[in-house]
């Protein structure tokens, strides 16, 4: 019996204990432990980070100008004093994957904030009105899901191209038009998905509770209904900046992205087309740099979804 009792206080006590800390988990610390699970995700993130870290600091300890031409040293391979190789004009393509990597990564998260950004206001609006103004938005979405976005982006970057760049120079005014073009084509997915969202969770308890202690609209969408319809905005941008990195890949292949004298992946690809049979490494390290980009965003994207899914089990 003394026994018994000494030891309530104890195993009590443990109890509380446990219950203390498990109340201390933070959602960011549980979502934490959850996408660590998805080794290729973590082992994704590692890469893009040491991408961007090589892409924002690599030019400081290379510091080789990105259009010094030496034709002593033309399509020369891999080698101690080029460790990439050059290309037809003797550039190094180290230094000029590195400048490439800046320009790719921005307009991929940039373009992603423009498409988030559009499409959650968007489709705040729509999730939280009714009648004619949700009708006009889901029309003007549908409208631009319909458009085919590579002929139309070719049509917009061909009119609006110039004009940009006599305005604020060639390089912002090529990377303004084409953030913007594939922002504004890149919108429409999260707009459907967060008025999804919020037709959903506006009609939930906790948000019928804060309507009837008499929260404005607005404080119900900020602090109830916004921040638990952000995990799938958040794998949805992922996607986002991974296919606006392949689009402007796809718009410097084509010649209608940046400059030559600017070096971009997609750029470095298009001038190696024709040097492919004597120095296919030029072609290898700037596509082998879109494909690691893209594959691990996307990995990237499938641990959050894992992670932010309250109904995985992992």
């Amino acid at each position: 019996m003394a026994g018994s009792t000494l030891a309530s206080p104890i195993a009590s006590a443990g109890v509380g204990a446990v219950g203390r800390k498990a109340r201390h988990v933070s959602l960011a610390l549980e979502t934490w432990r959850r996408f660590r699970r998805h080794r290729l995700a973590v082992a994704s993130m590692g890469i893009l980070g040491l991408m961007i870290l090589a892409a924002a600091f690599g030019p400081l300890f290379w510091q080789v100008p990105i259009n010094d031409i030496d034709f002593s040293a033309q399509l020369t391979p891999p080698s101690w004093a080029h460790p990439l190789g050059t290309d037809d004009l003797g550039q190094d393509l180290l230094a000029r994957m590195l400048y490439g990597g800046r320009i790719s990564l921005s307009v991929g998260l940039t373009a992603m904030l423009v498409a988030v950004i559009v499409g959650t206001l968007v489709g705040a609006i729509a999730g939280m009105s009714r009648g004619p103004i949700d009708m006009a938005l889901m029309w003007l979405t549908d409208l631009f899901l319909a458009l085919p976005p590579l002929p139309v982006l070719l049509l917009v970057i061909y009119l609006f191209r110039d004009p940009l760049k006599q305005m604020v120079g060639p390089e912002l005014g090529v990377f303004i038009l084409i953030v913007t073009v594939i922002g504004a084509f890149r919108w429409m997915p999260v707009a459907r998905l967060v008025r999804a969202q919020f037709r959903s969770l506006r009609e939930r308890e906790f948000v019928e509770a804060a309507r009837a202690l008499g929260a404005t609209k607005w404080r119900q969408v900020v602090r109830h209904i916004l921040p638990n319809s952000l995990a799938p905005v958040i794998v949805a941008g992922t996607i986002d900046v991974a296919v606006a990195i392949l689009l402007e890949s796809t718009l410097s292949f084509l010649g209608l992205g940046f400059p030559p004298d600017i070096p971009t992946w997609g750029r470095l690809l298009l001038d190696s087309k024709d040097y492919l049979d004597i120095a296919p490494h030029w072609a290898l390290f700037a596509g082998g740099a879109i494909f690691l980009a893209v594959l691990s965003i996307n990995f990237i994207g499938d641990g959050l979804r894992d992670a932010l899914d309250p109904r995985k089990v992992i």
